[in-house]
């Protein structure tokens, strides 16, 4: 068994987003993002133009350039990385 480079399997991203679209859609949307297996959202604070949510992200492989890309199309805008697990992936 020999190790490759590594893969990101969970990210948890603190995030500025409209009121619209939910909270619903925004998770279905970034699932449907290849390498992510689950997400899930928490409402953290609601403004008059905005919320704030945490977003847990886990996947094999989760890449966050398309993460980044697939928030901002939702016009949200990623504040911090709170956390990340990375691991090895291991090539047959």
């Amino acid at each position: 068994m020999t190790y490759q480079e590594s893969a990101i399997k969970k990210i948890v991203l603190d995030v500025l987003k409209p009121h619209e679209p939910s909270i619903i859609e925004f998770a279905t949307t970034l699932t449907a993002i290849n390498g992510i297996d689950n997400v899930s959202v928490t409402l953290v604070e609601i403004d008059q133009d905005t919320e704030s949510v945490k977003i847990l992200v886990v996947g094999n492989d989760v890449d966050m350039v398309r993460v980044r890309k697939g928030i901002e199309e939702l016009g949200a805008v990623i504040h911090s990385v709170d956390e990340v697990t990375v691991a090895k992936r291991v090539k047959p």
